[in-house]
């Protein structure tokens, strides 16, 4: 049994920009990851999107942690030289009925202090982008895309020249509190062990829930819902059409399939909302069914009607770790401290879905803040 000062479940995005914090500030951090690389879950799965901020409730934690986030990401990446673009992003009208929905949008990104946000009649749409359809057009100047691969990287860099590791093939089965305080886990592996610590961030992406509900000595009841939805994409063959990504008004449990691009240009599409029914996270099948190709055309030639036949493939997919579901008013993330559950030195994430990856850095501050009373 060995025992540590920190350790981090999970090597994702999050977990690792907690990790890198957390050994900034002095303590000896360990991250556990079942598989045997960083970033192979929802963090290898998603738009690798910047979000300016402008979907989510004023004074909500997605709404503070994702514009706090987004200015904190865009000066990490240009100092460590990190890829990515400031692209922006035309969120689009195509019918009347969106208008009300795309207004309601723009005031909401004014009262959450986004920055370069602007609206703009057809016509002005169309000179950004000549390929465009739309009434009416949201322009975001602060949306962006950045390599999330390389910026995981890089976090994992700074902890361990911070003197941290991340400890991999480590999955972690049971967790329990202990009498004084310390929590001990259970790891398998190849050589399974025990160790015990006395703070633990439990930031397991999709089954943070179920470790958590698992936890010995821990009250169930604190714990909020938890539903899957599959987001699914689709790559286009056709020769790039956009410079900026294209959104359409926001859908029930997403934000509707969009352009996205890489930071090569190359279009893809998505994701969509596929709600699955159960709530493993081990039983989500990752393939994308050719079948939905249907529903993106659809989807997508409201907006960019020259879309062509057959030029869109099955790409990859996702997995949202949802804490509402379908018909239900969106959740707040969940960053459950000591001042819920009162055990110093326990940090549960739930439901970090998007815009997680923005608001990374700010969530990996708000969580040491949460510990910072607690000595080193």
């Amino acid at each position: 049994m060995t025992d540590v000062d920190m350790i981090v479940i999970g090597a994702g995005a999050i977990g690792l920009a907690c990790a890198a914090e957390l050994a900034r500030r002095g303590h000896e951090t360990y991250v556990l990851e079942s598989a045997r690389a960083i970033g192979t879950g929802t963090s290898s799965r998603n738009s690798e999107v910047i979000h300016a901020g402008l979907y989510y409730r004023t004074g909500s934690l997605r709404h503070r942690l994702c514009v706090s986030g987004r200015r904190k990401l865009y000066a990490y990446l240009a100092q460590h030289t990190i890829p990515h673009k400031r692209t922006g992003k035309l969120i689009v009208s195509t019918d009347p009925s969106q208008q009300e929905t795309l207004e309601s949008l723009f005031a909401q990104g004014r009262h959450n202090d986004v920055e370069g946000l602007r609206m703009l009649s057809a016509s002005e749409a169309r000179k950004l982008e000549p390929r465009l359809r739309c009434d009416t057009a949201l322009l975001s100047e602060e949306t962006g895309l950045i390599d999330s691969h390389t910026f995981m990287a890089t976090l994992r860099n700074e902890l361990e020249d911070h003197g941290g590791n991340v400890l991999f093939d480590a999955t972690v089965l049971e967790m329990r509190i202990l009498p004084d305080g310390r929590f001990e886990l259970s790891v398998g592996g190849r050589e399974p062990y025990t160790i015990t610590t006395r703070h633990l961030i439990n930031s397991a992406g999709l089954h943070a829930h179920g470790l958590a509900a698992r936890m010995e000595g821990y009250d169930t009841s604190l714990l909020p819902g938890f539903k899957l939805a599959k987001g699914n994409y689709f790559s286009c063959q056709s020769r790039p059409s956009f410079s900026r990504l294209i959104y359409p008004v926001p859908v029930v449990g997403g934000l509707g399939i969009h352009v996205t691009l890489d930071l090569a240009g190359q279009m893809r599409f998505g994701p969509d909302v596929e709600w699955l029914d159960h709530n493993d996270p081990d039983r989500v099948d990752y393939h994308v069914d050719p079948e939905r190709s249907e529903s993106f055309y659809e989807a997508v030639r409201a907006y960019w009607p020259g879309l062509p036949d057959g030029a869109i493939v099955p790409d990859y997919s996702g997995c949202r770790p949802k804490l509402a579901g379908p018909n239900e008013p969106a959740a707040d993330f969940r960053i459950d401290g000591p001042a819920l559950h009162g055990y110093e030195g326990l940090v549960h994430l739930f439901g970090i879905e998007s815009p997680g990856l923005t608001s990374s850095l700010a969530i990996a501050d708000h969580v040491a803040d949460a510990l910072r009373t607690y000595p080193v």
